[in-house]
């Protein structure tokens, strides 16, 4: 897994691939990484890089809560329709969910800690989403602890996390000690423990900043009533994320309703079996999926 911040502060050439995709969206943002330093000491006594220095030698279970602080510091505001664009982090000081948990397993890394990035499908309360949702984790000896800037506490217990096995991509239930760490994975196969299971490929990351960038176009697939220029736009961003990561179900999924809603029908129900194989592959088919093939 690249070290996503570690290669925003120390390579900014490569860091390009992720900040530089998110500037082509936004007009006059400012650029990211000299915002973000600036941010960060306006809102703490220190420089990023010295205070990275510093948690570096602190216990990691005393690190990783300092990186969920900084998130909510330095990005107060919840934006679903822009919060995962780095360049509205510069812009606005908005989040989502997926611009929080890069930035976080970035921070992590630059402390040498071992980390990555999962999406999420059960919340700590049991409700089910279709993997809308990404953490960071934080992978230790003794297990793996979720970290997520939008729950109250660190550490929180979500159930259902969307990981990468020897046999593919799974949908899991962990297994978790009391202090919160994931000690085991059920999948479809059986339980693995942390050590062969792998965050979420950088590929599959790129291609869900574009599956948001699609599922958010003004006039598209879902955001407003859709237009003539919106619907092109949420396909265009749909095809690209799939292009990176054509195992990723959820840009696969919501394609086809974009292009059912474009007229183009065979399209769509071709497009949304693709999706449906890959859920029951990964083991678990969002009802969501057979409504959307039902309405073809």
């Amino acid at each position: 897994m690249i070290p996503i911040l570690r290669v925003l502060l120390y390579l900014p050439s490569v860091s390009a691939t992720l900040v530089r995709g998110s500037h082509r969206e936004v007009a006059g943002a400012p650029p990211f990484l000299p915002w973000w330093e600036e941010a960060f000491r306006r809102a703490f006594p220190e420089d990023v890089r010295s205070a990275l220095n510093r948690q570096a030698h602190a216990p990691p279970l005393e690190s990783a809560p300092w990186a969920l602080r900084v998130i909510k510091r330095l990005l107060p505001r919840f934006r679903l329709e822009e919060g995962y664009e780095f360049a509205y982090a510069a812009l606005k000081g908005e989040r989502r969910c997926l611009l929080p948990a890069v930035l976080v397993q970035g921070m992590l890394s630059s402390m040498g800690l071992t980390s990555g990035v999962y999406t999420v499908y059960e919340s700590p309360e049991g409700k089910r989403s279709n993997l809308g949702h990404a953490v960071a984790v934080l992978r230790l000896g003794k297990g793996d602890y979720l970290m997520d800037p939008s729950e109250p506490t660190p550490f929180p217990k979500h159930r259902g996390p969307f990981v990468a096995t020897p046999k593919g991509l799974r949908f899991a239930e962990p297994q978790h000690a009391p202090d919160g760490a994931i000690v085991g994975y059920r999948t479809r196969e059986g339980t693995l423990t942390p050590d062969p299971v792998a965050p979420l490929s950088f590929p599959y990351l790129r291609s869900q900043f574009y599956y948001y960038r699609g599922e958010q176009a003004k006039g598209g697939v879902f955001r407003g009533p859709s237009t003539p220029e919106g619907l092109p736009r949420s396909e265009a961003m749909l095809r690209k994320a799939v292009a990176l990561a054509p195992e990723n179900p959820l840009a696969q999924y919501v394609l086809g309703p974009t292009l059912r809603k474009e007229g183009r029908l065979e399209e769509a129900r071709v497009t949304l079996e693709r999706a449906r194989r890959l859920y029951e592959t990964a083991g678990f088919v969002p009802p969501g999926v057979e409504a959307a093939l039902k309405r073809l």
